[in-house]
């Protein structure tokens, strides 16, 4: 076995992995930028070696850089993880030309499988299922526009290249296919260096569905079964689960089958994923294969036991695979969301800073769930008690940078059932505590509750068809409006009872045996009367039941039991009450005594400025293009300024028709969020 690998990555599968190298009894190196020189891949690693400026493509990017770091530490492997050099097949001859191990498949397999339009003739000449489309070059935007009319509206134009959401755009009609293919090609080409692009039919209601694969040098070759992949967002996946809600057994075998057929034909080895859409009648077509290890991959694990990194090391020590294809099952069910840097109320976009809060759920089984603990890959031993994991790479007051993907953790919950998965998930994320960003924790806990997620019936169309204007949150209903009061008026007494006490401490148990009284609640417009009772507790004269709380001023989360119902709002003290928010929702309770209340309701309302006259920065990132000049006039709809953030090209356009009477900007400059591009005459 190796003695050190290093791990030409960063963030949490930087992590993931000196986590499994550990435990095998390897020493590990990592890499480091200088946006990354604190960074908890650095501090996990046994070594670090400085590879450059922050810069993907003057660091993680350098191949070279990467293979004087294991000269110089001896290391005799490396891991690439996902990204950046994990499918650079000439990366990785320069690795075996200098004596050392890539922990990963020969570059013979990254090159057929890693070009898609490659793959997709290496995969119809395997036998595999795939989509109509086009796979020749393609000159320009006419062009492809002329093809995409040819193959059917819609289509999808994708970078031969691509991954991860980058360099893809669906294009209904020749104006988006043209507009589609220029903004693809500029963004593969800034992403990855390759601006090939390919057309292919778009099926509409489609699913996307993965296999993953897992093959030796020996030949021998099986399926790990399935995840689902169809919570995405702009085609980058937020929630994925494992097994898939939709598959049956017949489907499932012919997937995985098909899969194992197509990586033995390029000798595939190491771990890898076979990707495809499923439409509504189970038909399955090829999208590509990913030639690395998957950033859902833990969901995997959670369903078989089977540490995929730890695996991929033995495979790549010349090892065979321990297990034949009528060992692999599936055990229970298992759900990962995407927590990333990107504010939801800002219609996603990404957001950058320093994490001044970080405070997961803890890790292993749910806190009060009875179970005797986790196995290597996080999945449950004995009990059947759900089970949580978050693979991470930051921690408190770690930065979160412009120049790298806006993941802060990839929180998974594993359940016996798959609701059991999901109820796990979602009590996982309530007490998920992130603050000096925005992120993404409300929505993906909105997506937890929602009723289409609940029975499973779902598709790549999910977010837009559901959100179509964006994230605004959840809004509470009747029944739940009256529990935040409760527990907002509750939050109030126990707060002031702190203030007139010297007990150091109000963790217990909140008993209301001695006290009782009324306050009144408001929660946007709504007006509600709490009666805090001995032991209990009514909202507009409705009985919630006997109530229990466990919080003490300053802690983030509180857990309140309310006749039977348990809540866990992150608690965030404002002026004259708190702001809860779980679930999705997000809310500001005012808590008042009546006499105060009465004064309250008097009180004037500050009214934003205007700014509808200016275009503002939505996100901090670079400004890639300004579309228009001082003095010229827009349509509504029309392509303003393009901003470049986290690797994504942003498309600013006007909201109505006006003259620009102003741009202080431009392209090149670096802008911070709500930053002023351009000004309108009023």
């Amino acid at each position: 076995m190796f003695k050190k690998i290093l791990i030409a990555n960063r963030g949490e599968i930087a992590c993931r992995v000196i986590k499994t190298a550990r435990r095998m009894g390897i020493a590990t190196v990592a890499v480091y930028s200088d946006a990354d020189r604190d960074a908890m891949h650095v501090r996990m690693a046994d070594e670090a070696v400085h590879i450059g400026p922050p810069q993907a493509n003057q660091s993680y990017l350098l191949g070279d850089r990467i293979i004087a770091a294991c000269k110089e530490t001896g290391a005799e492997a490396v891991h690439p993880g996902y990204g950046f050099l994990s499918e650079n097949a000439d990366f990785c001859e320069k690795l075996e030309n200098a004596g050392i191990v890539f922990i990963g498949p020969k570059p013979k397999a990254i090159r057929a499988m890693g070009d898609k339009i490659t793959s997709k003739k290496l995969a119809a000449e395997a036998g595999v299922s795939t989509v109509p489309g086009y796979m020749g070059l393609i000159e320009d935007a006419s062009h492809a526009a002329k093809i995409a009319a040819e193959v059917g509206y819609p289509v999808m134009i994708k970078a031969s290249a691509g991954g991860g959401g980058k360099g893809m755009r669906i294009a209904w009609n020749d104006a988006e296919a043209r507009d589609g293919f220029d903004r693809s090609r500029s963004e593969a080409k800034s992403s990855f260096g390759d601006d090939r692009i390919f057309i292919e039919k778009f099926v509409e209601e489609p699913r996307h569905i993965e296999i993953q694969v897992l093959a030796d040098s020996f030949g021998h070759c099986v399926y790990l079964n399935e995840r689902e992949c169809s919570i995405q967002r702009r085609n980058q996946k937020v929630v994925e689960e494992a097994p898939s809600a939709f598959l049956d057994a017949e489907t499932r075998k012919a997937m995985g089958e098909q899969s194992v057929a197509l990586a033995k034909a390029v000798d595939y080895e190491s771990a890898g994923t076979v990707e495809f859409i499923v439409d509504k009648n189970r038909n399955f077509y090829f999208l590509e294969m990913n030639t690395r290890l998957q950033v859902e991959h833990p969901v995997t694990e959670l369903i078989t036991g089977v540490d995929l990194v730890e695996q991929m090391i033995r495979v790549a020590n010349a090892e065979r695979l321990p297990f034949t294809q009528e060992d692999v099952t599936i055990d229970g069910w298992a759900i990962e969301s995407r927590v990333y840097a990107e504010d939801p109320y800002r219609g996603f976009l990404p957001s950058i800073g320093r994490l001044k809060r970080y405070s997961p759920p803890q890790e292993g089984p749910l806190e009060g769930s009875p179970a005797s603990g986790t196995g290597p890959s996080g999945r449950a031993i004995g009990g059947g008690a759900p089970v949580l994991r978050n693979d991470t790479g930051v921690s408190e007051g770690s930065e979160i940078s412009m120049f790298y993907d806006p993941m802060i953790a990839k929180l998974c919950s594993w359940g016996e059932t798959r609701e059991a998965a999901t109820d796990a998930m979602a009590e996982a994320l309530d007490r998920f505590v992130i603050d000096g960003i925005g992120h993404n924790v409300p929505f993906v806990s909105a997506i937890m509750q929602h009723p289409r997620w609940r029975s499973g019936e779902i598709s790549t169309g999910f977010i837009a068809e559901e959100y179509p204007d964006g994230f605004d949150g959840t809004e509470a209903d009747g029944p739940m409006r009256a529990k935040l009061a409760a527990a907002a008026a509750l939050l109030a007494k126990a707060s002031k009872r702190r203030s007139a006490s010297k007990a150091p401490s109000l963790g217990e148990n909140l008993a209301l045996s001695k006290e009782s009284g009324r306050r009144i609640v408001f929660i946007g417009e709504h007006r509600l009367t709490v009666d805090l009772g001995e032991t209990g507790v009514s909202v507009d004269g409705a009985d919630l039941g006997p109530v229990e709380m466990d919080w003490q001023r300053g802690r983030q989360t509180a857990m309140i039991r309310l006749g039977g119902e348990t809540l866990t709002p992150r608690v965030d003290p404002i002026v004259s009450g708190f702001r809860l928010r779980l679930k999705g929702i997000d809310v500001n309770a005012k808590v008042y005594e009546p006499h105060l209340a009465r004064l309250a309701e008097l009180m004037p309302v500050k009214e934003a400025p205007d700014t509808s006259n200016l275009l503002l920065c939505p996100m901090p990132g670079v400004v890639v293009q300004i579309a228009v000049a001082e003095g010229e006039q827009v349509e509504a709809g029309q392509t303003l300024a393009i901003v470049e953030a986290m690797k994504m090209e942003n498309v600013l356009k006007a909201e109505n028709r006006g003259t620009v009477k102003s741009i202080p900007v431009k392209a090149g400059d670096s802008l911070a969020v709500d930053a002023v591009i351009m000004e309108f005459e009023t």
